[in-house]
């Protein structure tokens, strides 16, 4: 079920002027087709604009945050930042699943919380508070929602390969992740994945794909072992 977007925009701390802009930054694509609308009303122009903007500013926030830091690195580390699993974890944040515009067809095959569509909605809505109220606005927006926890984002994208350098460290035997459990339809599946270190269960993930499920129980296993001092 949608929820009402002026929820989302209290949500997001801008208010629009053009409230329009916000409807149509969550019109998917398959919704206007069902309703054989412009193409132009979907949400990808602002996408597009939204991706330029959000580009632009995560690479000046990079560049002052780190004066030394040699361009290929920027590059990667840029990357990472707006990366489709990146936007997407920052658009469940915000919960911008729940105010979609979507197609019945998109809807009924779990649409709302596909990391394509919500990361793509999350570029348009940067575009939509660009285009309503300028460049100042958008990036406030990016710093409040994006640009925030940079450390811990990087952790939970990086968390199978910090893990496994974590282990090598400091145990002897590997890491091993076990899918535990599944559920629901072919279309919008659950899985559930334990990790262990040889013989002891460290933490659970689940996500709607198995590579999904194992970066989040690697997190959480890095967490606990943090907890123990273990890094």
């Amino acid at each position: 079920m949608r929820r009402d977007l002026k929820e989302l925009e209290q949500k997001t701390g801008y208010a629009f002027r053009e409230f329009s802009l916000l409807r149509q930054a969550m019109t998917h694509s398959s919704y206007v087709n069902e309703r054989n609308m412009e193409k132009h009303e979907c949400n990808e122009r602002l996408e597009f604009l939204g991706d330029a903007v959000l580009e632009l500013v995560s690479s000046e926030f990079l560049f002052h945050e780190h004066p030394t830091m040699p361009e290929g690195k920027l590059t990667r580390t840029r990357a990472s930042m707006v990366c489709e699993p990146s936007l997407a974890l920052c658009a469940r944040s915000l919960e911008i699943g729940a105010y979609l515009l979507l197609g019945k067809g998109e809807e009924a095959t779990g649409g709302r919380k596909r990391d394509s569509i919500t990361s793509d909605a999350m570029e348009a809505l940067i575009g939509a508070i660009y285009i309503d109220g300028g460049f100042a606005s958008a990036k406030e927006f990016i710093n409040r929602h994006i640009l925030q926890d940079l450390e811990n984002k990087q952790l939970f994208f990086d968390s199978k390969t910090i893990l496994q350098e974590i282990v090598q460290a400091h145990f002897k035997d590997p890491v091993i992740y076990s899918l535990i459990g599944e559920e629901g339809p072919d279309h919008d599946k659950s899985f559930h994945v334990e990790v262990r270190i040889g013989k002891d269960a460290y933490a659970e993930g689940t996500g709607r794909t198995k590579k999904a499920a194992e970066q989040e129980a690697a997190y959480r296993s890095i967490l606990k072992l943090r907890k123990k001092n273990i890094k």
